[in-house]
């Protein structure tokens, strides 16, 4: 026999902020049981209303709140409060970034049972235009006659209503009513779920996903409106991989970043993987380097390598680097960009790195390294961190998108006999509770 749901309650409460959740939400207690506040701050006495209600706690959005937190700020956005793209936009920035490097201690010290020997200043950008990946959500709503471009609601699946947003770079953040415009006009409006944007230096790309077949009247409507904005138009009409470029019409279907204080140049599909945030990855990179400390000797390994942005700057001032990554696309993505900046002493191999390592020297890149970087995905390198010392490196230094894993991780490490010198962390995502972290180790 099934037990009925206990009704949610509706009547809005009072409430004290006794501290901060790791995802960046109010902590407070009621009749005994723990409720998460969107939107709160600590010390302060909030009215909040009930939006979600399980067994052990139950979640709370802001009304209202009576002593401000001095820390908390007009948000940049006026769809702050119900979009649900950041979910930190009510706090000032040096609260976000303060709250983050707390993330991460809490996360070493809880799953690792570490504490670096020097947390370093964080790593911060501007906090508006920074995001040049993002992934929108379309959807016509019968009811408005109107079609959504943007990001889900806070606690639905409804998208906001929103006609611009200012963490996007602002040649698709201001354009919001100009793409949905651009998408009522179309014979298939109601079957494009999704528009994509990918930024190079020079140039902006939009992915439209269709899923019935576009008319010529529809391409030709999407071509006036690249040519009117600048934008280079991409169509994804089933899967990735028959994601292909419409406009213009040039040949050229991957864009292109620069990393200038190391004079290189990467090409990239818009449907690779790079940083969202340019000005961070510059940064990012510049201290991992320092951290590292490459010499002309050393032979470095570089762990999910992606399509090179490590590796690349790494082989310029050491011996011979060895890029390794899941993705056999990537691979050769990494020896497209080697070439174009014209660096040999780099090779690159796909490999499953989530899987366990074997006893042997299965692999042509197993061997000993004299330094290692990992930039692992939100899952981590559990696997390969379990059998890293078979290679013998000196130093090692991990760049992590999200502090559980980078300490459980770290814990590992200490296992082998690393300890751990640096951690702080690099603000990828203003105005969100995302962690991007880095960690060095160094052999006892």
């Amino acid at each position: 026999m099934s037990r009925r749901r206990k009704a949610m309650p509706t009547t809005p409460v009072t409430c004290e902020i006794e501290s901060l959740s790791h995802e960046g939400r109010g902590v407070a207690h009621l009749d005994g049981k723990t409720l998460f506040v969107d939107g709160a701050m600590p010390g302060e006495t909030v009215t909040a209303r009930y939006v979600n209600s399980k067994r052990k706690y139950d979640e709370l959005a802001v009304d209202s709140v009576s002593n401000e937190h001095p820390q908390r700020v007009t948000p940049p956005c006026p769809h702050a409060h119900v979009c649900g793209g950041c979910s930190m936009q009510h706090a000032s920035l040096d609260f976000q970034i303060a709250h983050k490097q707390q993330v991460l201690l809490d996360h070493l010290q809880h799953f690792g049972a570490l504490k670096p020997e020097e947390v370093v200043a964080p790593i911060a950008s501007q906090s508006v235009g920074y995001r040049s990946k993002a992934r929108l959500g379309v959807r016509f709503v019968i009811k408005r006659d109107e079609v959504l471009v943007g990001f889900r609601e806070r606690f639905s699946n409804f998208l906001t209503a929103i006609d611009s947003c200012p963490v996007l770079i602002e040649q698709v953040g201001q354009r919001i009513p100009e793409l949905k415009a651009l998408v009522r006009s179309l014979s298939c409006y109601q079957r494009i779920p999704q528009i994509e944007v990918a930024a190079g230096d020079n140039v902006v790309a939009l992915i439209i996903r269709h899923m019935d077949p576009l008319t010529e009247e529809d391409r030709d409507k999407l071509i006036s409106f690249a040519t009117d904005t600048g934008l280079a138009l991409y169509l994804q009409p089933k899967g990735p991989d028959t994601v292909h470029k419409l406009w213009p019409a040039d040949g050229q279907e991957l864009l292109e970043y620069s990393l200038p204080a190391h004079q290189l140049k990467f090409d990239f599909h818009p449907t690779d993987f790079t940083q969202v945030n340019r000005e961070i990855n510059a940064k990012m990179l510049d201290q991992a380097l320092d951290w590292l400390a490459p010499e002309k000797s050393d032979r470095i390994l570089d762990l999910f390598c992606g399509l090179g942005n490590f590796t690349l700057p790494m082989a310029r001032i050491s011996g011979h680097v060895v890029g390794v990554e899941g993705s056999q696309a990537m691979v050769e993505r990494g020896y497209h960009n080697a070439g174009k900046n014209q660096i040999e002493n780099v090779e690159f191999h796909a490999a499953d790195l989530h899987l366990p390592m074997a006893g042997g020297n299965e692999h042509p890149w197993y061997g000993e390294y004299d330094k290692i970087l990992l930039d692992p995905p939100r899952s981590g390198a559990e696997e390969i961190v379990k059998s890293i010392g078979r290679f013998n490196a000196a130093r090692i230094v991990y760049v992590s998108c999200n502090p559980a894993t980078l300490a459980r991780d770290a814990g590992i490490l200490a296992q082998q006999g690393y300890k751990l010198l640096k951690a702080g962390v690099m603000d990828m995502f203003p105005h969100t509770t995302h962690v991007e972290s880095m960690a060095l180790f160094e052999r006892g």
